[in-house]
């Protein structure tokens, strides 16, 4: 089950990348979106970006066009924390998913990982703060600091509306 926090950060990134896909005639899919990763499996992330020519049909329940990037907030369960860090990452790799972002909003971090051509990934982006330049995503800039500013005000309304 996933958190308020997990929401907002899911929310967040949906509005940034969006915009960023729906200038380059691309879509965001959210979490309800299954994405092949074998004959007869799928996963779902929490978004997935599919960019021009490369948009699956409409009607499809298994997505089996890989997207360019797929998103994971990391919840604070190990279990599910362990799925996004080691389970889906060979997954996303056998689907031939050039990007997986992994999103840790109890630690602060994204990572974004590259597939290379051996079909494994390499960190290509490592960061906590400021504004990061993507990679695979030309013109792509994500402020980390608006994204923990949001999270903050939201922690400090949340904490001002308890019930006692």
């Amino acid at each position: 089950m996933a958190t308020f926090l997990h929401e907002i950060v899911v929310m967040w990134l949906a509005h940034t990348l969006r915009s960023w896909a729906r200038r380059r005639r691309g879509y965001v899919a959210g979490s309800e979106a299954k994405i092949a990763v074998g004959p007869r499996r799928g996963r779902k992330s929490d978004l997935s970006v599919y960019l021009r020519g490369k948009v699956p049909a409409l009607a499809d329940t298994l997505v089996r066009t890989p997207p360019h990037i797929v998103v994971e907030v990391v919840s604070p369960r190990p279990r599910d924390a362990r799925r996004d860090r080691v389970e889906k990452i060979r997954d996303y790799a056998a689907a031939g998913i050039a990007y997986y972002w992994i999103l840790d909003p109890q630690l602060r971090t994204l990572e974004v990982l590259e597939l290379e051509m051996g079909g494994q990934y390499r960190v290509a982006l490592s960061r906590s703060s400021g504004k990061a330049r993507v990679p695979g995503c030309p013109g792509l800039i994500l402020d980390l600091d608006d994204l923990w500013t949001e999270v903050e005000e939201a922690d400090r309304q949340g904490r001002g509306t308890k019930r006692r």
